[in-house]
């Protein structure tokens, strides 16, 4: 009884041992790029080199699926937003804060040139996408609530652009300042009147964009 049971747990093991791996991968491929070290990778992730390997043959294999994890984890936000809000504007706020949160500005750039584009799973996970960032949009435009002249593209571009780490910094620290300016753009976006959002933080001045040493 006791081999028999042994299987699944391994089986477990091993599924948690590759869901941080991807975990530890996307961090590291947003501090450091697309070639960041395997061998922090796989510290990040708690395992050994020989693990990772095992799980992703090389660094294209563990950049795919990281691509594919960070789309589904974006359509996944979409649909609970969707599902757990009633005022469609408080689920576009809330899909569009949460996908920022995936650092798809830092990366997008750096993922596109590693994949490759026309592979059917990254084909259909993107599909799926901009179809759940589609309804959304055209959710709350039904309702009044946002710009009828905004298009998927656009606010695909914003959250890119925001996300987007600047020169000098360790993008990872911006957090707090992308959430301030996802809101300002939220509240630019409204089409009816409504309360300005209460900004986390505080104003952000160009000393604080100082590159640091």
């Amino acid at each position: 009884m006791t081999t028999v049971a042994a299987a699944p747990r391994l089986r477990a093991d091993a599924s948690r041992n590759r869901a941080r791996i991807v975990a530890a991968a996307r961090e590291a491929f947003v501090e450091y790029g697309a070639m960041a070290p395997l061998d922090e990778i796989a510290r990040r992730a708690g395992v050994g080199n020989a693990t990772l390997y095992r799980n992703f043959a090389d660094r294209r294999t563990l950049i795919h699926q990281v691509s594919l994890a960070v789309m589904e984890r974006i359509v996944a936000h979409a649909h609970a937003a969707a599902a757990e809000e009633p005022d469609s504007f408080a689920a576009f706020s809330r899909f569009v804060l949460a996908a920022a949160e995936e650092r798809i500005g830092a990366l997008c750039p750096l993922l596109s040139d590693s994949i490759h584009p026309d592979d059917p799973e990254l084909l259909e996970a993107r599909a799926e996408m901009k179809q759940v960032t589609e309804d959304l949009i055209t959710r709350a435009q039904a309702d009044g609530l946002l710009r009828a002249d905004v298009g998927a593209g656009d606010v695909v571009v914003a959250m890119a652009q925001l996300t987007r780490p600047l020169p000098g910094f360790n993008c990872l620290d911006l957090d707090p300042r992308v959430r301030r300016h996802l809101l300002l753009l939220l509240d630019g976006l409204r089409a009816v009147p409504a309360p300005s959002s209460v900004l986390p933080g505080s104003p952000v001045t160009l000393e604080d964009l100082s590159p640091r040493a």
